[in-house]
């Protein structure tokens, strides 16, 4: 078995976030993934098996839990797989549903993939639910941008979205890791996505990711794609849309994720993103 590390969502392999990948995974029980994952200690490790016609059956691991669906994972994954086996369409079977992934080469030599998601779902917050956060997060309701108001969004794992104030609400990320985990678990949402709107298609975003054992996460595209369905929902953008989120910066991993938001209401959500390997 053949653990390769990418780093996805920049090409500087001191940016975006790690991940592990595990190209021939048939046979390998969820026991013996998660303790890889929990090994390699990356914010997700991925696994794909390949399928007779193709396709990849894939299942994602942090260092403490599965998760349903993994965006940086998946662009690892596919810009793996294109180097192994040549760029072109890939078709990945996740818990979530199917995810398609293209891959393509630049003029530079890099890899570029693009995935598109499940069909996005957007859903209320209660307000205990959202009080609880705000005090996990050590926020306050006036720390809030009344202009993105706070939902959960899904794209293959369920993310809330809260929208800071200001970008020094943002930068100060100082959270109680046991509360929110233990919101995050019984929600089961998989990271919290943290936005500040710079202009109409740009955001800043940081995600915390307690149920995985990760304080933050420095690129997160399930959650860019879940945003990127919220928008459309809510009528905040003119879809279609391209959206550039930066992540990752104020924690010293800047990260570039490139998303694409289809009129269609029904439409999964693009995420486009390179990946270089690790040493």
């Amino acid at each position: 078995m053949d653990i390769l590390r990418y780093v996805a969502f920049s090409t500087d392999p001191l940016g975006g976030n790690p991940a592990g990948v595990v190209l021939n995974a048939a046979g390998i029980d969820e026991a013996t993934m998660g303790a890889i994952a929990a090994e390699v200690g990356y914010s997700e490790t991925a696994f794909a098996a390949p399928r007779p016609d193709g396709a990849l059956d894939i299942r994602y691991f942090s260092p403490k839990a599965e998760v349903p669906f993994c965006g940086h994972a998946t662009i690892a994954t596919a810009v793996a797989h294109a180097h192994q086996y040549g760029v072109g369409d890939l078709l990945l079977h996740t818990m979530a549903g199917p995810v398609p992934v293209t891959t393509s080469t630049r003029p530079d030599g890099s890899v570029v993939a693009t995935l598109v998601s499940v069909e996005p779902r957007t859903a209320e917050i209660t307000g205990p639910d959202l009080a609880e956060l705000l005090a996990a997060l050590r926020w306050s309701a006036a720390d809030l941008d009344p202009a993105l108001p706070p939902r959960v969004a899904y794209a293959g794992a369920w993310h809330p979205v809260i929208a800071a104030a200001g970008r020094e609400r943002l930068a100060d990320l100082d959270y109680d890791m046991s509360a929110l985990g233990a919101l995050m678990a019984r929600r089961e949402w998989v990271t919290i996505a943290l936005v500040r709107r710079e202009t109409d298609t740009v955001f800043h975003v940081r995600n915390p990711f307690p149920p995985g054992g990760v304080v933050e996460d420095p690129a997160t595209g399930a959650a860019a794609a879940a945003l990127g369905g919220y928008l459309r929902s809510m009528g905040l953008i003119d879809p279609p849309a391209v959206l550039t989120i930066h992540q990752g910066v104020d924690m010293g991993r800047p990260s570039l994720l490139t998303v694409g938001v289809p009129a269609d209401p029904s439409s999964g959500i693009e995420v486009t993103g390179t990946a270089v390997r690790l040493a």
